[in-house]
């Protein structure tokens, strides 16, 4: 397993402002074809195929700026990878749900869409469901692992902060992003985003920047979510009983 993160400091390659731009712009074109309304339309083929383009088209941009170095971003998977994937699952769902806690008691929190709408669908929709979120969740990695690879370089390359403040400044600068990705999810409420969102991604960004592979925290993230979709199915079916 690799020991350090990629592109930061020039290895396995360095890539350049413009090139980090594009890659960039892949992953905000990547999120418009997840959220475009047409998809609608099209029913269960529209989401897998909108969720299936959330993460391609990041990868394409990153694959055509560190061609042969691209996947950097991937290490194996054994045992001890799936270990941490259970590990950071189980802290992001105590963290999540201590801190939801607070904000909902405080300021309100708005309820997740998608397990509302899961809770109505027929048996096949929902193994669609938990199949497409799976390939959702992995767009989403991409979304945030490569904007804060982005981060650190230009505070360790560019602005010549340590190793350490440049990974912490990555760290919170990425959450930040992915928890404002989330306001039109929940009713544009800043602070739940920033706050629960935020501080659910924290955790999660934790499990790449201990093991430096995506599919860890890709893993621990389809953990997290499927756990708590599961409960929601789980209660709704005790309470029509």
């Amino acid at each position: 397993m690799n020991n350090d993160f990629p592109f930061y400091n020039g290895a396995p390659v360095r890539i350049t402002g413009p090139q980090w731009s594009f890659v960039m712009l892949a992953a905000a074109l990547g999120f418009l074809a997840l959220v475009w309304p047409g998809w609608a339309g099209l029913g269960m083929a529209g989401g897998f195929l909108s969720a299936v383009l959330f993460c391609a088209i990041p990868l394409l941009g990153l694959a055509r700026v560190a061609p042969r170095h691209w996947t950097a971003i991937f290490q194996r998977v054994g045992l001890r990878e799936i270990g941490w994937m259970i590990s950071f699952a189980i802290l992001n769902i105590v963290v999540s749900s201590a801190v939801g806690f607070v904000v909902i008691r405080t300021v309100g929190a708005a309820p997740n869409a998608a397990a509302a709408a899961l809770n109505s669908q027929s048996g096949p929709e929902r193994v669609a469901f938990f199949l497409k979120t799976a390939v959702q969740l992995f767009g989403e990695e991409l979304v945030t692992i490569l904007p804060l690879l982005l981060v650190l370089w230009l505070l360790f390359d560019r602005l010549g902060l340590s190793r350490r403040a440049a990974v912490i400044g990555a760290w919170v600068a990425s959450a930040v992003l992915f928890g404002l990705l989330h306001l039109p999810t929940y009713q544009w409420n800043l602070v739940q985003c920033l706050v629960v969102i935020g501080s659910a991604r924290l955790v999660l960004s934790l499990a790449y920047l201990k093991t430096k592979n995506i599919w860890v925290s890709t893993g621990a993230h389809i953990l997290n979510d499927w756990i708590l979709f599961s409960v929601s199915l789980l209660g709704t079916f005790l309470l029509r009983r």
